[in-house]
């Protein structure tokens, strides 16, 4: 009889451990947003972080992928112009063609200063999306970030900007950037 106790608190406490796990992935979204899988193939950087807004929470389905680049960066300049938004934020990980709608502008996330660009891309299934690269900096170290949403580029930039100014993301990014 105790033999049995024994399996049946085991159980029990398996089904608890799993229920918190549960629970703990259900709540990692921020507001509306929630984390997925990061879906790239592994490259010379650590996998990021990746998220999903639907339509309904963010006036169009909108992605975001963000990522450190540790020791990726001018450590005098920073992010010092487009050309290099366009080589580091990750752009070429959703689609090869890809391409500027103007010309980017200083933007400040996190702490971090760098620059922010809107693009078009063009997807492998003929589909369109717009896309905005983010790459900022601390030190010598990279956080780059790019969207991609089915909006206008600004409606798509202002969703990544409000959501990766959020405190939750804010802070992931300072640890993220030290290492942590």
């Amino acid at each position: 009889m105790r033999r049995w106790l024994i399996i049946a608190a085991g159980i029990v406490a398996l089904g608890v451990l799993s229920a918190g796990a549960a629970y703990e992935r259900a709540g990692s979204g921020i507001g509306e947003w929630q984390e997925i899988a990061w879906p790239f193939p592994r490259d010379g950087w650590p996998a990021g972080k990746a998220f999903r807004c639907g339509a309904a929470g963010c006036g169009g389905e909108v992605e975001v992928y963000v990522r450190p680049k540790i020791g990726f960066c001018n450590c005098d300049t920073g992010v010092a112009d487009d050309d290099e938004v366009d080589r580091v934020a990750d752009l070429d990980l959703m689609s090869e063609h890809f391409v500027p709608l103007e010309p980017g502008r200083a933007v400040r996330i996190a702490e971090m200063a760098g620059r922010i660009r809107p693009y078009e891309l063009a997807m492998s299934d003929g589909s369109r999306h717009s896309a905005v690269g983010i790459a900022v900096s601390h030190r010598c170290d990279l956080m780059v970030a790019v969207a991609k949403g089915s909006a206008d580029a600004t409606a798509v930039e202002r969703t990544a900007l409000d959501f990766l100014g959020s405190v939750k993301m804010s802070n992931w990014m300072a640890a993220a950037m030290e290492g942590r």
